[in-house]
Parts: C-alpha cells; sequence; structure tokens
C-alpha cells in the first residue's frame, strides 16, 4: 500500500486530503502537534466525516475515512523515517508552520537513497513554490539535488469548513465536517518522478495557474463582496447575505465579470458556460448555513484584500485587461472601504483598525493610490467609479 504523509491534521488535512488519498488506497499518515489527535488517530487507525450539504437522494451524508495513523511532529527520528518512507507529502499547516515543517520534512529527505518525492502544498499561498525551495535548499546538505529530487506542487484549495460545535469535538476530535465539494487542484508541471495520475478528487493542471486565478477572482472576490455588501446591508452571516437580493446581485455581478475575463484569457481552459456553472455552484455553497461563516471572518483584514495583486485590485485589473465593465468590482472595492465590521466580542480586526484610521487620516483618494496601487490618471475612471459609491 503506498504512504501518504500529510502535516496537519486539521479541517483540510481530515474532511479534503485524507479522504482523497484514503479512497485512492493510500496508508494516511498524519504527523501533528496536537497530541490528543495524534494519539486517537494511532489508537483508532479511522475517523468520522460528516457532510453538512444539500446530497442527491440516496447519498450518504457521513463516511469512515480508514487506513490512517498519526505520529508527533515534535518524534524527529519518527517523522524522518516517515519522509523516508512517503510515496508522496501534503501539508496543510499555514503560513506561520510552514517554514518549520519543511525544516523537519528536509531531514528525512536525505535519507530516501536518491528516490524522488513531490510535496503537495495545501496552502493557497502565493509564490509558495519559491519559498519552499529557499527554505530547504537552506536547510538540505551542500549539494542535494532538490530540483531533481523533490517536487514543489502548489494547489489551489476551494473546500470550505462547516463550523463545529466544541461539543462534537469534545465528544469525538477527530469527527470532522465537510461541505459535499471535495477537490485539490495542483500544478500538474511541479510533480518529480512519477506523476499521481487517477485519484478521484485530485484534479491535475498543465495550465495551474489559470485555476489560481479562478480561485482568487471568483470564489475569492465573490466571497469578499458579498461579506462588504452584506456588512453595509445589516448581515452577520454570509449564507443571509447572498440570501438578501441586493447582495446577490452585487456578488453575481462581480463573479460573472471575472468569469467573463477569465473566459477570454483563458480560451483554453474555460468555457464561459462552464464559468457560469461554476458562479452557480459557488453562490449555492455559500449560501450552506451550515458553514457558519461570518461576514466579518470573510471580508477582515482589508490591508491584505484590498492589496495590489490581491482580490480586489487584482479583480479590477484582470477585468480591465480583458475589456470589461469595472464597475461592479469598483462597487465592491467601495464596499470594502466602508467595512468596520467586529468580532463576537465586538473587537474589529487590528488590521483593519489601522486601515481605517489612515482612511480617515489620507482619505480614500490616496489610499487608492498610495495602498491599492491604482494610478489617478491611467486608474482616473475606476477611482471615480469607487468614489461615487464610498
Amino acid at each position: 500500500m503506498p504512504l501518504y504523509v500529510h502535516f496537519g491534521a486539521g479541517n483540510i488535512g481530515r474532511a479534503l486530503a485524507g479522504p482523497i488519498f484514503s479512497r485512492a488506497g493510500y496508508q494516511v499518515l498524519f504527523v501533528d502537534a496536537v497530541p490528543e489527535i495524534v494519539r486517537a488517530l494511532h489508537e483508532r487507525r479511522a475517523y468520522r466525516v460528516v457532510i453538512k450539504d444539500t446530497l442527491p437522494a440516496g447519498v450518504p451524508d457521513t463516511f469512515m475515512v480508514n487506513d490512517v495513523d498519526g505520529i508527533d511532529v515534535r518524534d524527529r527520528e519518527a517523522v524522518k523515517a516517515a519522509v523516508a518512507r512517503a510515496d508522496l507529502i501534503g501539508t496543510a499547516v499555514g503560513a506561520a508552520h510552514l517554514p518549520g515543517v519543511l525544516d523537519v520534512i528536509a531531514a528525512g529527505l536525505p535519507e530516501r537513497a536518491g528516490r524522488p518525492v513531490s510535496l503537495l502544498f495545501c496552502e493557497n499561498l502565493h509564490g509558495l513554490a519559491r519559498m519552499a525551495r529557499e527554505t530547504l535548499s537552506r536547510a538540505l546538505p551542500d549539494g542535494f539535488p532538490l530540483d531533481r529530487q523533490v517536487g514543489l506542487v502548489e494547489t489551489s484549495i476551494g473546500k470550505m469548513v462547516p463550523l463545529m460545535p466544541q461539543e462534537v469535538r469534545r465528544n469525538d476530535p477527530l469527527e470532522v465536517w465537510g461541505e459535499a465539494y471535495n477537490a485539490i487542484i495542483a500544478d500538474r508541471g511541479g510533480f518529480v518522478g512519477s506523476v499521481p495520475d487517477g485519484i478521484d478528487g485530485l484534479l491535475l493542471k498543465q495550465c495551474f495557474q489559470a485555476y489560481v486565478e479562478r480561485k482568487l477572482y471568483i470564489h475569492n472576490l465573490g466571497h469578499a463582496a458579498c461579506a462588504y455588501h452584506g456588512y453595509l446591508r445589516g448581515h452577520a452571516l454570509i449564507c443571509d447575505a447572498v440570501s438578501d437580493p441586493a447582495v446577490f446581485d452585487e456578488t453575481l455581478a462581480v463573479m460573472r465579470e471575472s468569469a467573463r475575463a477569465l473566459a477570454r484569457r483563458y480560451p483554453q481552459e474555460f468555457t464561459a458556460a462552464r464559468l457560469d456553472e461554476h458562479v452557480a455552484d459557488l453562490l449555492r455553497r455559500f449560501r450552506n448555513r451550515a458553514l457558519g461563516d461570518t461576514v466579518y471572518r470573510v471580508g477582515r483584514d482589508l490591508p491584505r484584500k484590498l492589496a495590489p495583486g490581491d482580490r480586489l485590485i487584482g479583480g479590477l485589473r484582470l477585468v480591465q485587461a480583458e475589456r470589461g465593465d469595472p464597475a461592479p468590482v469598483c462597487r465592491a472595492i467601495a464596499a470594502a472601504l466602508r467595512f468596520t465590521a467586529t468580532d463576537e466580542a465586538g473587537q474589529p480586526f487590528a488590521p483593519d483598525a489601522a486601515f481605517r484610521a489612515r482612511l480617515e487620516q489620507e482619505g480614500a483618494a490616496t489610499v487608492l493610490c498610495a495602498h491599492c496601487g491604482l494610478n489617478p490618471v491611467r486608474d482616473a475612471a475606476a477611482m471615480l467609479g469607487v468614489m461615487k459609491h464610498c
């Protein structure tokens, strides 16, 4: 049985990667830092996934993931041995923990006796392969043939994980909830050695950049637009926001404009009809009340989401470049500039509070240029479109 070693036994690890590779015939070995999770995986060798979504008649809403195990990331010898044996390695640990995990992985790579292996990064981080290559190069012995021996595979992860009550987590630390969507879109060109073709749910794409942009400029941009317009309409939950006809129309307009632009940019990958289906499915998924997603969580971190290369300004640039109508994106940007949502304790996200203070001090026009990277001459029409809705 081939071995898939996955760093991070959290929601994405257990609800997405675990089921995909277990069903494909792999033994799934999770590496994690939570002793309770590691112990339960090692003792039970299985866990339950509960689907919180609308399912066709006859489709079960729970299933078991079998042939799993767990080891503690602090057990360096056990982790080194697992890396040495693995047929494929994955991560879902987040940006803050990934450098440390790469150092741990690097310790086991020289033990593989020349057998290549690929690392599947389920992280949604821009420029991840470059960062991983730099981190591994520093940690590996001089002369290690990194590019020949280690594939660095970026992915696009679109799965949303429902909110789980604390009592469920207490009753069973391994049970995980998920929506029905279950796919990892991966860069086929990032693999070295054998390529894992034919795995249900692992979608290998040669033109991976097209799918990165689809995720950022349809899913992420649409989600953010729903949060910002929903907040201005008084909604706290995404499912309620997208059910408001006014918010739905604004969200749909943004997503459709991005979809049209992507169909023009990548005609070899996308058709307008297929992207329309993708938009409709995302809007259905946004309505899933079981997700419990708040406009605060989806909309927060304005400095990042209004940065030049991120969903809002990047979406605007996409639509401009493909000669679309920027008005829906401009309205979403204007709504973002008015976003002041707080968490359950009534506290704003700290970077957003600082961003709001800057807005009040410098004004929206200055921030659109200095922070968002808009040009007051070249982007005059877009800036006017934003300003009239602020």
